[in-house]
């Protein structure tokens, strides 16, 4: 028995999950079962009212959280329902859900554990295109996610912080989310570092003129977070490299200011009028220094934290290994299940 849950994170979405949900396909080559699971992200409107009349199992969070909570919440509360696979998707028609048998099905092959949308290489010719009514700010500074993402794991990727991805149960374990904001670049380092199998799969996606994102409020707002989560992800992923490159220029320069003053005391048996510029000198290489020294230790600290990452994964296995069926209670108090006010069974 094969079972998948499609869960969708929804902030003010009751004009659309309606529509999302009963676009879900009923049926899935290779799949026996299908459970739809809706997270409100402190909705003001009637998104879970509308998801439950659907047919959905709904998380309905009374605060917003944001999406590194809520998808943190909807991969444990996949694996406490035995979900074999997992697609999470947009609330708001973004993506289209007919497209979810070919998301799943490199898994369902096994030749993934997980499964991300492209959104920025064309279908037909297969070349990156930037989508039709995305701000070419937003665009570009994906690319550069993805170009940051996929050096720092030794991989190739075209989009990190699409909404619509598959993932199998061994991927699942393997997530523990620490981000606050979202979860999008995270995850994928994650999975990367633990060296599951990725695989991209272009998909359409329908960005509409007008319509406001309920995550990035601002550009700048966007603009600054995503260089904030790169930067974090340097750190995280590769401290030594990310500390030598801050420590390089106070270094450098430190060195090239207190050799310029040396090789003029060794000429004139004084510093003056540079003696200014040795003390900075001296100060910038000792900082350079300690930097290095810095990264030498967060270098260390890496291996501690991953080696707790194993053992957290470890103790998922323990506590989610074997599947616990479509009806067991969840264990949070914002749970509401769905399809009215009864329950929600097989698709």
């Amino acid at each position: 028995m094969t079972k998948l849950i499609v869960f969708s994170i929804c902030k003010d979405e009751a004009e659309t999950i309606g529509e999302v949900i009963d676009r879900i396909p009923a049926q899935i080559d290779g799949v026996d079962e299908i459970e739809i699971l809706v997270l409100s992200d402190g909705s003001s409107d009637d998104t879970a009212l509308v998801a439950a009349e659907h047919g959905a199992l709904v998380v309905e969070g009374r605060s917003q959280r944001r999406l590194a909570f809520r998808f943190q919440q909807a991969v444990d509360l996949s694996l406490r329902r035995g979900a074999d696979l997992v697609v999470n998707i947009d609330g708001d028609l973004q993506f289209d859900p007919s497209d979810i048998p070919t998301l799943v099905a490199p898994i369902l092959r096994g030749d993934a554990d997980f499964v991300a949308a492209d959104r920025f290489t064309d279908q037909a010719t297969g070349r990156a295109r930037r989508p039709e009514n995305m701000p070419a700010g937003k665009y570009w500074g994906n690319r550069l996610g993805a170009f940051v993402v996929g050096s720092l794991s030794g991989e190739r990727f075209s989009d990190v912080t699409c909404g619509f991805r598959a993932y199998n149960r061994d991927a699942l374990l393997s997530l523990n989310i620490n981000n606050q904001y979202t979860y999008t670049q995270e995850s994928f380092q994650l999975l990367a570092h633990h060296k599951v199998d990725i695989a991209s799969i272009p998909v359409g996606v329908t960005y509409f003129p007008g319509r406001r994102s309920r995550v990035v409020t601002s550009f700048w707002s966007f603009l600054a977070t995503s260089g904030l989560n790169i930067l974090r992800s340097y750190r995280d992923f590769a401290p030594l490299r990310f500390f030598a490159w801050l420590g390089m220029v106070p270094f450098l320069s430190g060195g090239l200011a207190v050799g310029f003053v040396g090789v003029h005391w060794l000429r004139t048996d004084q510093t003056s009028p540079y003696t200014s510029l040795a003390i900075l000198g001296a100060y910038l290489f000792s900082v350079g220094l300690l930097i290095f020294v810095v990264g030498l230790l967060a270098d260390m600290l890496v291996r501690s934290v991953r080696n707790q990452e194993k053992m957290l994964r470890e103790l998922k296995i323990l506590r989610y290994g074997e599947s616990r069926g479509p009806h067991t209670p969840a264990e949070t108090s914002e749970l509401v299940v769905g399809n009215g006010a009864a329950g929600v069974g097989p698709r």
